[in-house]
């Protein structure tokens, strides 16, 4: 096989070859015991990965980097070119990476690198794959950022790898610890189930439990139309209550039309879970993150926001997130709602990172911002989430600083957190990655 690269090329061996090189290898670390220490740590395991399609949530991309030679990732099928990315948390000097083939391999692809995500060098280039284990060893290239970049398929299927290990020295340190994924939605369970097959929230729900989160959070309008408490356990209950007790949900607007009163049924239904401090609001901390669950429906309560105010002086992790129903910007149907304005004051002010809405029935992710929508390094990511079930809403007026909008695909967000990073991706029903967002650094 020919390979071309920006380093000193690597071969496969024959086994008897292989058997030698071995040979030579052992002896020459017994004579030189510290040689073995010298070699560069492996840097990529368990690190945020995102790809520019998955052939199914149970093989996304996080497979590639968990340590598992069972586990791989798989792109959608029959089509080129495909990607597969990780966030090493630092620039690095990379100097190996190896890849393991599952049977759908590369036939030609770049290992390239890049600092930001967005510019790539290349630092190595297969032209002959042919599967099996792909080790490009002697490498020099620095970046924050690695990916394989498929541009030529070796079978009909798609690109699958079990692993692929990142070798070399960070900069700044060990690369981010504490990596966990959450999965998100809002607006989800219409009054239908899985006997019709334009029901959504079942389909959501069975992506949700196959990307098997940490935590899912709902941000409001769980249960249409009136939040009943009957209709919880008709509708909602049958799919997204398979994992209602890892599950930390906001209220919408239509849980407040609840005949019974508002937020009745919605308050019955979870129970201790949505008022785990009495009120309908409440935060909690898991790994390096802090997270605020807010009722929006509400934010005109002075008693809500001096709540915030002292639970965000009071937080201790570096990573903060909120998420409530209502969204301060959006291109959707309902449009910019001006009501969470005094809330954004206070988490800008407090260093707030992102920010996750459902209510317009689309999905939508905006470049950092203040509480006055200009743009701003300091800002807070805001993503809209309101594809859980409901029928879509169309796109509408595109407001500034909007990066990316989808409107008709259901599907959750899928957030890939560690203690000072976060990143994450839109996932179809279908199991494609639709949209992934740049890797950010905690404030």
């Amino acid at each position: 096989m020919r390979l071309t690269a920006f380093a000193p090329p690597r071969r496969r061996a024959t086994a008897a070859l292989l058997a030698v090189v071995l040979a030579l290898v052992a002896g020459l670390l017994l004579g030189f015991p510290d040689r073995a220490d010298a070699a560069d740590p492996l840097i990529s395991r368990g690190k945020p990965a995102t790809s520019s399609s998955v052939e199914d949530p149970a093989l996304g991309p996080e497979k590639a980097f968990d340590g598992d030679p069972a586990t791989r990732w798989a792109s959608a099928e029959g089509a080129d070119p495909q990607w597969l990315r990780v966030d090493l948390g630092a620039n690095a000097a990379v100097s190996r990476v190896r890849l393991s083939w599952e049977a759908a391999y590369a036939k030609a692809y770049r290992v390239e690198i890049s600092a930001d995500g967005v510019t790539w060098t290349r630092l190595a280039t297969e032209t002959a794959g042919n599967g099996g284990a792909d080790d490009w060893t002697g490498l020099t290239g620095s970046g924050r950022h690695l990916r394989v970049y498929g541009t030529a398929r070796g079978t009909p299927y798609g690109y699958s790898l079990y692993e692929v290990e990142v070798y070399g020295v960070l900069d700044s340190g060990p690369p981010p610890s504490g990596a966990f994924t959450v999965v998100a939605a809002g607006d989800i369970a219409a009054q239908c189930t899985a006997s019709s097959n334009s029901c959504a929230h079942p389909k959501t729900a069975a992506l949700a439990q196959r990307i098997a989160p940490r935590l899912y959070l709902t941000m409001g309008d769980n249960q249409y139309d009136d939040a009943l408490l009957s209709d919880f356990r008709a509708y909602y209950d049958k799919t997204w209550g398979a994992f209602k007790a890892k599950t930390r949900p906001v209220p919408g607007n239509h849980e407040t039309y609840d005949p019974a009163g508002p937020l009745a049924g919605y308050k019955a239904y979870f129970g201790a879970i949505a008022y785990p401090q009495g009120k309908p609001y409440y935060s909690y901390d898991e790994g390096g993150w802090h997270f605020v669950a807010l009722d929006s429906n509400s934010f005109d309560d002075p008693a809500q926001l001096q709540w915030l105010k002292d639970d965000l002086a009071r937080n201790a992790k570096r990573c903060v997130a909120a998420y409530f129903h209502h969204p301060l910007y959006s291109s959707g149907g309902h449009g910019n709602d001006p009501v969470s304005q005094p809330v954004w004051k206070i988490l800008y002010a407090a260093k707030a990172d992102l920010v996750l809405n459902g209510h317009d029935h689309h999905y939508e992710r905006f470049a950092r911002q203040d509480p006055y929508g200009r743009a701003a390094a300091d800002g807070i990511v805001e993503i809209v989430g309101g594809m859980g079930g409901a029928e879509p809403y169309p796109i509408e007026t595109v407001q500034p600083n909007s990066q990316k909008r989808i409107s008709g695909p259901y599907g959750v967000l899928k957030l890939d957190l560690t203690d000072t990073t976060y990143t994450w991706q839109y996932v179809g029903t279908d199991g494609s990655v639709k949209d992934s967002g740049p890797t950010y650094t905690c404030h």
